[in-house]
């Protein structure tokens, strides 16, 4: 059960990560929410606190580690704790690699990989020191299979796959820190809308017609992993709509 605990949520302000510090806190954990669009963390705060939970928000840029350290802090500051960590924030922006948009790959660097790393570093020592804890990581199916247009976004989930892995060996065993790894299909959240490869339109359109999964599916399956008993340990989900072949 993690009724009590505190849970640490990037990328909060829409898609998964809102649907996430919702679902974790109608399980009864402590929510820190944090992402870069303030506004929308303020709505997520008002719904969470009308239903009787407790949360705090924070403006978070996951590509800077100063704010990752503070984010990770003011849970602790307020909580005295920081048990679960949940690193959703990441962008897709696909692109063929003969267009060369290279501005987007360094975001992608940034925030699926960099973010990942520095969100985890700053509870790492909360959570050794008390020899408890559960780290979740947001690959994707693209940390699985590599498709055309995909070979840099894929490169960073893949990253996110093999890092995760990293982290149980060197946690689970000695510190008793839980790691698992989220590999979503297609989900019908605000994702797609960066990519800016003109080439793409059709990709994109195709995916608007498919059932896809709902944020809400993802914070079930996360769900599952972090109330899972205590000598378990999840450490792989991947969950696809019925309908996708790849």
């Amino acid at each position: 059960m993690i009724k009590g605990k505190v849970a640490l949520v990037t990328g909060a302000s829409s898609g998964i990560g809102h649907a996430v510090a919702l679902a974790l806190s109608r399980a009864g954990a402590k929510v820190a929410a944090g992402a870069r669009r303030t506004d929308r963390l303020e709505s997520l705060n008002q719904e969470i606190e009308k239903s009787g939970g407790e949360i705090i928000v924070q403006k978070l840029d996951v590509t800077k580690k100063a704010e990752c350290d503070s984010f990770a802090e003011a849970a602790v500051k307020k909580w005295g704790s920081a048990d679960i960590l949940v690193n959703n924030a990441g962008l897709m922006p696909l692109s063929f690699f003969k267009n060369l948009k290279v501005s987007e790959w360094d975001q992608m660097i940034d925030v699926n990989i960099k973010g990942v790393l520095y969100c985890t570093g700053a509870v790492i020592p909360h959570m050794v020191a008390k020899k408890s804890g559960h780290i979740v990581n947001m690959s994707s199916i693209a940390g699985r299979i590599v498709f055309p247009a995909g070979s840099v976004y894929c490169a960073t989930k893949h990253a996110v796959t093999a890092f995760s892995e990293g982290l149980r060996q060197e946690f689970s065993q000695h510190s008793n820190i839980r790691v698992t790894c989220i590999e979503p299909g297609v989900v019908d959240t605000e994702i797609n809308n960066t990519i800016t490869d003109a080439s793409l339109t059709k990709f994109v359109e195709s995916a608007k017609h498919m059932v896809a999964l709902k944020a809400e599916d993802i914070a079930n399956a996360i769900l599952f992993a972090v109330e899972s008993p205590a000598h378990m340990n999840v450490n792989e989900i991947l969950i696809r709509p019925t309908t996708q072949e790849r």
